[in-house]
């Protein structure tokens, strides 16, 4: 399309769009006065803002179908590029090991709390990578894996005393347990259904725990949950807080290894089989339902010890903690990360759980700004900030 044709595109656009908000962006009642204003100016601003953003969009479509006629080498985004290239990746991971080690000494209690926040939805981002990256099962309700891994932590150490250390496995087995009793019923179901069973699964959760009062103590909630202990030794509480940042980047590197190693795994390949044909996977003889539950046993343990994590960091919680909300965010963590990437699932996690807290400014347009991401990112980069890198497999004559 010529140049002259965008232009009046954007030209009906930018008009269509006064007309539709003439009557909130225009017309003011002075009820005090008892007059009508017409705010003409505003009309004039909305015209002009939406003929450019209407052009950069065309612009943009324009160019994403451009590259999109590009070879597939030639496609790879500026992080993957890195990520493949050891000479730069290797010194990159060195460094932000680094930083990451003298991090709580840089910088206040308030940031190391944010970043032990953040560490723990990268945990819960990669566990449910599992589920719907790897295995392609959208699940909606996995903030009900995240509420029994806490309430185990809560629970357990409120009548019998458990520690943190034992709470920790005991939590994630749970979790675990919890994944595969969801995962018998839905194994007939796949997309939009699954996704309505999950969330009607977490809700269920939800509910129980908020209203069976003589198990979990109802909205009134679980206070005074300890902290992790340090072979006895009582921390102050930046001290405890410190140790619980470096508990949390211990258990982040250990999911890290353990999902990478899965991923190269027969059981990962099966599940990337299941993810991109469920027929021609059962028909290459991979079990499909024990394959199916083996994802969501799996992805749901990661929750429950992260739940365990939140649990010792907040010291109380209580079902408002595990809403529906908390499901879609970690679902946007890995949907705009990048699905089936360890790399763009821990950069989702850290820009999405960061970024409202150094932006509090503009909180009150946190959600529009939000939604607007959103959009933007599906248009113009729908595999995520890193998309998967695909590996291959070649067999070599001897």
């Amino acid at each position: 399309m010529t140049a002259t044709g965008e232009i009046k595109k954007s030209v009906l656009v930018s008009l269509w769009f006064m007309f539709l908000t003439f009557p909130i962006m225009v017309i003011r009642v002075n009820t005090v006065q008892d007059v009508v204003e017409w705010r003409w100016l505003n009309m004039a601003y909305i015209g002009i803002g939406t003929f450019f953003i209407s052009m950069l969009w065309r612009y943009m479509i324009r160019r994403k179908e451009r590259e999109g006629k590009k070879e597939k080498t030639d496609n790879l985004s500026f992080a993957q590029k890195i990520i493949l290239d050891k000479k730069i990746f290797i010194p990159l991971v060195a460094l932000t090991g680094l930083f990451i080690i003298v991090f709580p000494h840089m910088f206040s209690m308030y940031q190391t709390n944010i970043m032990i926040s953040a560490l723990i939805y990268v945990m819960l981002g990669l566990g449910l990578n599992i589920v719907i990256g790897l295995a392609g099962l959208l699940d909606l309700g996995y903030v009900a894996f995240f509420a029994v891994g806490a309430y185990s932590y809560a629970l357990l150490n409120l009548h019998y005393g458990l520690v943190f250390w034992l709470a920790l496995p005991l939590g994630g087995f749970l979790a675990l347990i919890f994944g595969v009793i969801l995962g018998y019923p839905v194994l007939r179901l796949r997309g939009d259904y699954l996704a309505i069973v999950t969330l009607g699964f977490g809700e269920i959760i939800r509910l129980v725990l908020e209203n069976w009062n003589e198990f979990s103590f109802g909205p009134s909630g679980i206070p005074n949950i300890p902290k992790p202990p340090l072979f006895g030794v009582d921390l102050s509480l930046s001290g405890s807080i410190i140790y619980l940042y470096y508990i949390i980047v211990g258990l982040v590197i250990f999911t890290i290894f353990v999902i990478n190693r899965l991923e190269n795994s027969r059981i990962g390949r099966a599940w990337i089989a299941l993810k991109d044909d469920e027929i021609a996977c059962q028909a290459m003889g991979i079990d499909k339902a024990r394959t199916k539950l083996r994802a969501f046993g799996l992805g749901a343990m990661w929750a429950g010890m992260a739940g365990v994590i939140f649990a010792a960091k907040t010291t109380f919680i209580n079902p408002a903690s595990f809403t529906i909300w908390e499901s879609v965010i970690i679902l946007c963590t890995v949907v705009l990360g990048g699905m089936g990437s360890i790399t763009g699932v821990i950069s989702g996690a850290l820009l999405l759980i960061l970024l409202p807290e150094y932006l509090r400014a503009f909180s009150e347009f946190r959600m529009i700004i939000f939604g607007a991401v959103l959009v933007l990112m599906m248009v113009f980069r729908p595999g995520g900030i890193i998309n998967n890198v695909r590996k291959t497999y070649k067999f070599q004559k001897t």
